[in-house]
């Protein structure tokens, strides 16, 4: 054998292989390397789909999620930590977002009556109404570029493993709301 020639024992594509810089080309076509990819792509295209939308409402993404998830817990109020763990953002993050809400009158924060630290982010009438305007244009959207590429029961089988792989990534996104 010359020295150029690769022992039958030696890993083409792996550690002391002369590939191992490298990823096994198994490890490229795995198909979680693949789902992973599809999921980002998909939320991707649809974020910026639907963040064009939220701006003809003078809304960002994230405002539009904090309206959203506000108006659709219940008692349209949550804590400021339990809001910022369902919308991915930073606890500072999320009082940013409430600070341009209040002043816009969409939102109010109010003390929370068993705890003197923590406060709740509530929706006002005001928000309630912007959120409305909103709604239609947004469910077109989703309709248009989700909902429809599905069949009810694959939406629904959908659903069902989202809310499985949210709860084992990020169990503290239920927190204070039904779903």
């Amino acid at each position: 054998m010359t020295a150029h020639a690769r022992s039958p024992r030696a890993a083409p594509d792996g550690p002391g292989g002369p590939d191992e810089t490298r990823p096994a080309r198994s490890r490229l076509t795995d198909p979680r390397i693949t789902a992973v990819g599809l999921l980002i792509e998909t939320v991707g295209g649809l974020s910026a789909r639907l963040a064009t939308q939220y701006a003809e409402h003078d809304l960002s993404p994230a405002e539009f999620e904090v309206l959203v998830r506000l108006a659709r817990t219940p008692g349209q109020k949550l804590r400021m930590s339990d809001l910022a763990a369902q919308t991915q953002l930073t606890t500072s993050g999320i009082t940013r977002v409430v600070d341009r809400l209040e002043r816009d009158r969409l939102v109010e924060r109010r003390a929370c009556p068993t705890d003197r630290r923590g406060s709740f982010a509530a929706i006002t009438k005001a928000g309630l109404t912007r959120l409305d305007a909103v709604l239609p244009g947004h469910l077109d959207l989703v309709e248009k570029w989700f909902t429809s590429q599905l069949s009810p029961a694959e939406l629904d089988a959908l659903l069902r493993s989202l809310r499985t792989v949210r709860g084992a990534v990020r169990p503290e996104a239920t927190a204070g709301a039904g779903s």
